[in-house]
């Protein structure tokens, strides 16, 4: 049964954003966009009275007395965010910060239905701690109890406290409590406006796809007008192709202050998903290769190994965030065998949700990235010193 409300899900979630990226025709999604549009205005009307509500302090935000980076897209997924919180998170900490990852944990396993019934009914605040995928020693959780971001980040950072929970007010005091953390990094926090203080806010900006289709959500994939972006401190383009000085100009119309900085996702290796062995890059150069991905633009993944030289013969894309079947991976393994692959491709967020297969006719690895500042890294190394010297 819930395999089958997975496959629903999914298949309805791929539809929406066919029609919104008008990739649908026909009446049905002439009707469906309609729909979104109408829905759309009343989600901007809702961000900017919300927004309203906290500016005139109707909603009150909380300050926990420690320094706080949100980090955060303007559009709905595929900008690259993980590997930029890995950055920033690294970097403090190697600069003496004691850093704790607030993350909401999007598709990880919610609490009991009863727990949270009971407290919506009687009104009550959740007391559950948030959940601890890494104490900053070990990691603590599994990919679906954690989240695929927060696990990937906490096996990446094994120095660095990764909290999960929706109500980051409650796990940034945690952090402090428990671990002594002096320094917040909200992942995926841009419009998180309830926690503030001594905060810098970090907008990621694709470089492909400034603001998708320029429509709010669910027409559209933006979760708030670009005029909002006046706010950022710094604003990262990443996927830059080298030629940003368009979008430079567009951003700072919008916020003509905020440092920009160019990066992109930087191949290193490949590792073997079940055995944990490494290759260099050019494993895969001249290579019949197959790629499996569940992203939110999985197009890049595939355009970065033709730049490595491998010679894609087949792929298969799934939802974002799929969770993988041994079925769904055997079927990809026997089509990649008949193309000749001599391998599969994954990225490092796929791989947390790889499932143990039976059999392993071929060799599975994952590419594993992180971000390469090419421009502005001076603004960068300047937004680290004044969070830790502030």
């Amino acid at each position: 049964m819930r395999e089958r409300v997975r496959v629903w899900t999914e298949g309805v979630e791929t539809f929406v954003l066919q029609v919104i990226s008008d990739q649908r025709r026909g009446k049905r999604a002439v009707v469906v966009r309609a729909v979104l549009f109408l829905f759309s205005r009343l989600f901007g009307l809702a961000v900017k009275t919300r927004r309203f509500l906290y500016n005139m302090r109707i909603l009150r935000d909380s300050t926990l007395g420690v320094q706080v980076i949100a980090i955060g897209n303007l559009t709905v997924g595929g900008t690259g965010k993980t590997p930029v919180v890995e950055k920033f998170a690294r970097e403090l900490q190697d600069q003496g910060r004691t850093v704790a990852i607030l993350s909401r944990g999007y598709r990880s396993k919610p609490p009991p239905l009863h727990k949270r019934m009971m407290n919506k009914l009687l009104f009550r605040e959740d007391s559950t701690p948030p959940r601890v995928v890494s104490d900053g020693k070990s990691l603590l959780l599994d990919s679906e109890t954690a989240g695929d971001e927060p696990y990937m980040l906490a096996s990446n950072l094994k120095d660095v406290v990764v909290l999960v929970d929706k109500d980051r007010v409650k796990s940034g005091r945690y952090a402090i409590e428990k671990f002594g953390c002096d320094t917040l990094l909200l992942d995926d926090g841009f419009q998180y406006w309830k926690l503030r203080g001594r905060r810098r806010d970090i907008v990621l900006i694709d470089c492909q796809q400034p603001f998708g289709n320029q429509r709010l959500l669910p027409r559209g994939t933006l979760r708030e007008p670009p005029s909002h972006l006046a706010r950022a401190n710094t604003i990262f383009i990443t996927k830059c192709n080298g030629n940003a000085a368009t979008l430079h100009s567009q951003l700072a119309q919008y916020n003509p202050s905020a440092s920009i900085i160019e990066c992109i996702h930087h191949p290193l290796y490949f590792e073997d998903i079940f055995t944990g062995k490494r290759l260099g890059l050019d494993y895969v150069k001249n290579h019949k290769v197959a790629a499996l991905s569940g992203i939110a633009q999985p197009e890049s993944f595939e355009e970065s190994l033709g730049k490595l030289g491998a010679d894609l013969v087949y792929s298969k894309r799934f939802a974002d965030h799929h969770r993988f079947t041994q079925q769904e991976v055997l079927n990809v393994i026997n089509r990649s065998k008949k193309r000749q692959a001599t391998a599969i491709i994954t990225t490092q967020k796929d791989a947390v949700r790889f499932p143990k297969i039976d059999r392993r006719d071929l060799p599975i690895y994952f590419m594993r990235v992180e971000i390469k500042i090419i421009s502005g890294a001076s603004d960068f190394h300047d937004c680290v010193r004044q969070i830790c010297f502030r």
